[in-house]
C-alpha cells in the first residue's frame, strides 16, 4: 500500500493512533460529564453506564495510546525496519470497530469483542518477531504485558456477555497499564532525561533507570492487582497496595539529580510516578482503615499515571518522531498542570466535605482542557508531512 495515497497520517504507526487516544480523551470524557451533569444517556451495555466509562477510557483511550507507542517503540528499540502501512491501517479498523461497537450497545457489544480480541492478538503478533530476535531480548516484557492484557479482555467480554460484572477486569487492566508505564517510562526517560542533562551541560549528573527497582515495583504493582482480582477489597490487597506504594516511592530515588530535576521535562516525568505511588497508598490506606472511598486512589492512578503518562509519551513520541526537538512552549506545563489538577480534584470528589458534582465537573473541564491543548498543538504536526527531508519515523535531522 502507498503511503502517499493515504496521506500523512499514516507516514509512521503513531499518528493515527496517537490522533485517535486524543480524540477519545475528548469525546468520552464529555460524554461522561454530559451523563453526570445532564443526564443525557450513554449506550447500553453490560454493567451499565460506570463499565462503559471505564472501558473507553481504559480499551478506548489507553490502548490506543499503547498501540500508538508500541509500534513505534518496538523498531526503534530493536533497530528494525518500520512497520508497514497494512497492519496499522488493518489495527486501526480493529480500534474503530471497537469503538463502533460500545457506540451502539447491545448486540454491538459482540462486535467490540470480537475487535478487541483481535485487535491485541494481532498487535502481539506484529511486535513478537523483532523484541523476540532482539540478540539481548531486553524488551520482551512489553510482549508479555501486551499477552496478559489479551487475556484480560477476553475475561472482560465472556463476564460482560455472559451478564456478569465486569468490573474486575477493568480493574486488572489498569494494574497491566501500570507495569507498562513502568517499563516504558524507564525507555522514555533514560533518553530524555539525560539529552536535557547533556542540554543544561549537567556533565557530572546521569539519570540510571536501575532494574532492580524497576523490577520490584513491577512485582508489587503486578501481586496488588492479582489479589485484587482474586479477592478485591481483601485486607492482604491492601498491605500489597502499600507495598507498591513503598516500591514506586524507591523507584523515585533514580530521579535525585539536584536541581536539574525541576526542568520542565524532567519534572513531568517524575511527576507521573508520584501520582501513581499516591494512587497506591490511597487505596492501600482506604482498604486497612475503611476510611475514604477506593476510586480516590483510582482515579490518581488512572488520570493521573494512565492519562499523564499518555499525554507525556504523545508529547514527546509525537513530536520527535514528525522531526522536531522537544515542545518548549509555555502550553505544555499549562496542560500538564490542568492535568494534574483534574486528577487531583477527581480524588478529591469523593471526600464528604467536597460538593461531589462541582468538583466532578471542575475535573472534567481541566482534563478536556488539557487534551485540547495537545490536540490544538500536535493533532497539525500528525496530519501534514514531515518538515524535513527524513522518511516515516525517523527523529530530527542532527
Amino acid at each position: 500500500m502507498n503511503n502517499s495515497r493515504l496521506g500523512p497520517l499514516f507516514l509512521c504507526g503513531f499518528r493515527p493512533f496517537f490522533l485517535a487516544a486524543t480524540l477519545t480523551a475528548l469525546l468520552a470524557m464529555l460524554g461522561w460529564g454530559a451523563f453526570l451533569r445532564l443526564g443525557l444517556p450513554l449506550p447500553s451495555v453490560s454493567g451499565g453506564p460506570m463499565i462503559w466509562h471505564a472501558h473507553e477510557m481504559i480499551f478506548g483511550f489507553g490502548v490506543a495510546a499503547l498501540i500508538g507507542f508500541l509500534v513505534t517503540a518496538a523498531p526503534e528499540l530493536t533497530d528494525t525496519p518500520p512497520l508497514r502501512t497494512e497492519p496499522v491501517v488493518l489495527l486501526l479498523a480493529l480500534w474503530l470497530l471497537a469503538r463502533l461497537g460500545y457506540l451502539v450497545g447491545g448486540l454491538g457489544q459482540w462486535l467490540t469483542a470480537a475487535a478487541e480480541i483481535t485487535l491485541l492478538a494481532l498487535l502481539s503478533t506484529l511486535i513478537a518477531p523483532r523484541l523476540w530476535r532482539d540478540p539481548e531480548r531486553r524488551h520482551l516484557a512489553f510482549l508479555w504485558a501486551v499477552l496478559l492484557l489479551t487475556g484480560i479482555t477476553i475475561g472482560f467480554h465472556v463476564d460482560a456477555l455472559r451478564g456478569a460484572y465486569p468490573m474486575r477486569w477493568l480493574l486488572a487492566a489498569s494494574g497491566v497499564f501500570m507495569t507498562l508505564i513502568v517499563l516504558a517510562m524507564s525507555r522514555v526517560a533514560m533518553r530524555i532525561v539525560n539529552d536535557e542533562l547533556s542540554r543544561l551541560q549537567r556533565h557530572d549528573t546521569e539519570y540510571l533507570s536501575r532494574p532492580p527497582r524497576r523490577n520490584l515495583a513491577i512485582f508489587c504493582i503486578s501481586a496488588y492487582t492479582l489479589a485484587e482480582l482474586i479477592a478485591p477489597l481483601h485486607p492482604v490487597s491492601g498491605w500489597l497496595a502499600l507495598a507498591a506504594a513503598a516500591a514506586m516511592l524507591n523507584l523515585t530515588n533514580d530521579w535525585h539529580i539536584g536541581r536539574a530535576l525541576f526542568q520542565r521535562w524532567i519534572f513531568m516525568l517524575y511527576v507521573i510516578y508520584w501520582l501513581i505511588k499516591l494512587g497506591y497508598l490511597a487505596m492501600g490506606l482506604t482498604i486497612l482503615t475503611g476510611m475514604g472511598h477506593i476510586s480516590a486512589g483510582r482515579h490518581l492512578l488512572l488520570m493521573g499515571g494512565l492519562g499523564g503518562a499518555a499525554f507525556i509519551v504523545m508529547n514527546i513520541a509525537g513530536r520527535i518522531h514528525v522531526g522536531l526537538e522537544l515542545e518548549r512552549r509555555h502550553w505544555l506545563p499549562l496542560a500538564m498542570g490542568l492535568l494534574v489538577l483534574a486528577t487531583l480534584l477527581r480524588a478529591a470528589a469523593m471526600q464528604p466535605s467536597m460538593p461531589y458534582l462541582a468538583t466532578i465537573t471542575a475535573a472534567i473541564l481541566a482534563w478536556l482542557a488539557a487534551f485540547g491543548l495537545l490536540l490544538t498543538f500536535l493533532a497539525p504536526l500528525w496530519l501534514k508531512p514531515r518538515p524535513d527531508d527524513q522518511q516515516g519515523c525517523a527523529g530530527p535531522k542532527t
